[in-house]
């Protein structure tokens, strides 16, 4: 989970530039914690909340509070038009898919125990709100991801499950090449599940650490934030964290509030991130 925190960091101060450079160090004074930060938190403290029972009705329910109280408490990190309404007015699904749907899940990867588990805690965390097939699609791909990755899957076999179960564009998409061809387009598909989620997976599962992941992600020039927060969640179960990016993250968190810190820590101290 501390990958999703730490790509969104890292991602914030390329949101919406384009940029298809990231500098270093990867967290600097300029990062922020934005939407994509609270809503994993979010899922982190409901799951925490219902462990024992995460039967559909008792998640939902937390989850609905738990995303509800995020928006409220921190209305301007960056929440899109839609999921702010649904936050404050109407917490009912409202068809998106949205890549908000693949940015929040990474907890689920980390606490579920088996491959059967990944889908059913996916599902309930995501149809809450993103109800379309493609985002129920991403959310799994990437909680999934985490799952394999945490119980030995390499990068290569981990392509071939997602290629096979999820995205057989993998197949033949390459970083290289998106750092040329891809971007922001005029139809806002970059900030899809389809139009997103693929690249972001790529930006991980061609690194060989985790920073790369992350500066792969955000030298995509797309929605830099999500898509690092997308990649930094797979490639944190992959290949690990360096301690001083846990360290400098918590650090930003605690800037916002000392109880965002002590939940990332809580979540980690529990389930082994």
């Amino acid at each position: 989970m501390y990958g999703a925190i730490i790509g969104d960091m890292a991602g914030s101060r390329y949101e919406w530039t384009g940029s298809k450079t990231c500098t270093l160090p990867l967290l600097t004074d300029d990062c922020h914690v934005t939407d994509d930060s609270l809503a994993t938190l979010a899922v982190a403290e409901a799951l925490l909340e219902t462990e024992g029972a995460w039967t559909s009705p008792t998640l939902t329910r937390a989850l609905i509070r738990r995303l509800c109280r995020m928006g409220r408490r921190y209305p301007d990190v960056g929440w899109g038009a839609r999921f702010y309404t649904w936050m404050t007015e109407d917490p009912t699904p409202y068809g998106s898919f949205g890549n908000g749907a693949a940015m929040r899940i990474s907890p689920v990867g980390w606490v579920a125990e088996s491959e059967d588990e990944v889908r059913r805690l996916a599902y309930a965390v995501t149809a809450i709100s993103h109800d379309h097939p493609d985002a129920l699609l991403a959310a799994e791909a990437v909680a999934m991801a985490i799952y394999l990755a945490r119980h030995g899957c390499s990068p290569e076999d981990l392509r071939h499950r997602l290629t096979r179960d999820y995205y057989p564009e993998l197949a033949k998409m390459h970083i290289e090449t998106l750092h040329a061809e891809y971007g922001m387009d005029g139809d806002g598909r970059f900030m899809t599940c389809a139009g997103s989620v693929p690249e972001a997976l790529i930006a991980a599962l061609e690194a060989d650490d985790f920073e790369t992941a992350v500066k792969n992600a955000v030298s995509l020039g797309g929605d830099a934030d999500t898509q690092a927060a997308i990649a930094g969640s797979v490639a944190e179960a992959l290949f690990g964290i360096p301690p001083y990016l846990i360290d400098t993250a918590l650090a930003h968190l605690e800037e916002l509030s000392a109880s965002l810190a002590a939940l990332a820590e809580r979540f980690a101290d529990t389930y082994g991130v």
